[in-house]
C-alpha cells in the first residue's frame, strides 16, 4: 500500500477530510518539535489531527485528518494506522529520497490523465504541491528494456543529482517511466540574463543530450527522453506530460534510430498522426506510387538528411559523406522515378508529407 491508498481509506472509514503533507523545516519545528524526544508523537492543531510518517532533513511528512465528530476510538485507530504505515516506510528507505510524496502526486497524476484532464490544477493534499509553484522543466524517461529489472527509485535519484546542479523532483509514473522535473535556472545558471546566442529550445536539446548520455552510460538498454518548456507544476503538469507521453510515441514513430525527442520538432509529425488511417492511406493513393524510394534505405537516407539540412544541397553532401555529384545524381533518380524535384520547394513538401505518411500507415 502506498501513502495515497492510506489517505484514500483514511478518509473513507472516517468520512473526514484527510491529507498528506510535506511540512518546512520551520513549520515542522513549531507542529512536531523536531529535534526532540516526542517528534514522532501525534499533535493536534487548528482542528486536526497530524500524524508524522518521516522527517527528512527537518522537513516532517505527516498525514492529517480532520477532528470534528471524531471519537477517542476513531482517533486511536487513525494514529495506529498511520505509525504502522510510517515504519513500514521506514523498512523500506523510500523517506529518504522523498518517494512516499512522489508516488501520491503518480497517482493523482494518472488518474487525471486516463480521464484526459489535461488542464488540471494539483489539489491542496498532495504534499508536494507547496514545491511546485515555480518554474520548472519537464522531462519524460521511458524505457523499452522488457526483460531487463527495473530501474529503482533510489538509483535514478542519485544519478539525477549527480546531473542537475539545482534541486530536481523524480515521479515514478507507469513501469519504466519516470518524469523529471528540474528548475528552470538549469537553462542559465542562475543568471537571469537571456543567452544571445541560444535561445531555450537549443538549450534544453543540450541539456537532454548530456541527461540522456549519463544514464545510457550507467544503464544497458534503450531509453527514450522528451522534454517541454517551462511550466509551472501546480498548474500546468497534466497538459505537459500529456504532451511529453505524445512526443516520445510520435519519436518512436518517426524518428527511428533516435532516443531525444523534442515536441518543437514534430509538429507536422503530430498533425500526420492525427488523420485517421484510412484517410492516411487514401491520400498515400493520391499522391501517387513513392514505394521505389521509401523502401531504397539509401535514398530514404538521402532524402532524411536533405531536408534535415533545409534542402541545402552542398551541407547534405558533407553530411552524408558523398561528393556534391553523387548527392545531385540521387536526387535526379529520385525525380525520374516519382516526378517530385526535392529542389523545388513545392515538391519538397510533397515528398516530405509522402514520407512521414509512409512511415506511420507501414506501421498500422
Amino acid at each position: 500500500m502506498d501513502s495515497e491508498t492510506l489517505r484514500q481509506k483514511l478518509e473513507q472509514l472516517t468520512g473526514k477530510r484527510t491529507g498528506l503533507k510535506q511540512l518546512g523545516r520551520q513549520q515542522s519545528a513549531s507542529l512536531f518539535g523536531v529535534g526532540t524526544e516526542g517528534k514522532d508523537q501525534p499533535v493536534i492543531s487548528e482542528g486536526s489531527l497530524w500524524v508524522p510518517l518521516y522527517d527528512n532533513d527537518g522537513r516532517i511528512t505527516a498525514v492529517w485528518v480532520e477532528l470534528d465528530g471524531l471519537s477517542s476510538r476513531e482517533v486511536q485507530l487513525v494514529n495506529y494506522a498511520v505509525q504502522n504505515f510510517a515504519v513500514a516506510l521506514k523498512a523500506t528507505g523510500f523517506r529518504e529520497e522523498g518517494e512516499v510524496e512522489a508516488r501520491q502526486l503518480s497517482s493523482w497524476l494518472n488518474a487525471q490523465l486516463e480521464q484526459e484532464k489535461d488542464d488540471a490544477e494539483i489539489p491542496d493534499e498532495m504534499a508536494l504541491k507547496s514545491r511546485l509553484f515555480s518554474d520548472m522543466i519537464p522531462f519524460l524517461l521511458s524505457s523499452e528494456n522488457v526483460h531487463s529489472p527495473q530501474v529503482s527509485y533510489r538509483s535514478l535519484m542519485k544519478l539525477l543529482r549527480s546531473y542537475f546542479e539545482n534541486e530536481v523532483l523524480l515521479i515514478p509514473l507507469q513501469e519504466k517511466e519516470w518524469l523529471i522535473l528540474a528548475r528552470k535556472e538549469l537553462l542559465t545558471g542562475g543568471d537571469d540574463k537571456e543567452d544571445e546566442e541560444e535561445n531555450d529550445d537549443d538549450l534544453l536539446a543540450q541539456t537532454s543530450m548530456g541527461l540522456h548520455e549519463l544514464i545510457a552510460s550507467e544503464w544497458v538498454g534503450i531509453f527514450h527522453l522528451a522534454v517541454a518548456p517551462a511550466v509551472v507544476p501546480v498548474k500546468g503538469l497534466t497538459g505537459s506530460v500529456a504532451l511529453l507521453r505524445e512526443t516520445i510515441i510520435l519519436g518512436r514513430i518517426f524518428q527511428v534510430g533516435e532516443y531525444i525527442h523534442l515536441p518543437w520538432e514534430l509538429r507536422l509529425e503530430r498533425l500526420v498522426n492525427s488523420i485517421p488511417d484510412t484517410r492516411r492511406r487514401k491520400l498515400l493513393g493520391q499522391i501517387g506510387d513513392y514505394t521505389s524510394v521509401l523502401s531504397d534505405k539509401e535514398m530514404l537516407l538521402t532524402l532524411e538528411t536533405f531536408f534535415e539540412m533545409d534542402c541545402n544541397v552542398s551541407e547534405t553532401a558533407k553530411k552524408l559523406y558523398i561528393h556534391r555529384n553523387t548527392l545531385l545524381y540521387r536526387l535526379d533518380k529520385i525525380k525520374q522515378e516519382t516526378g517530385a524535384d526535392v529542389r523545388s520547394f513545392g515538391d519538397a513538401a510533397i515528398v516530405k508529407l509522402t514520407m512521414l505518411l509512409y512511415k506511420v500507415t507501414k506501421r498500422k
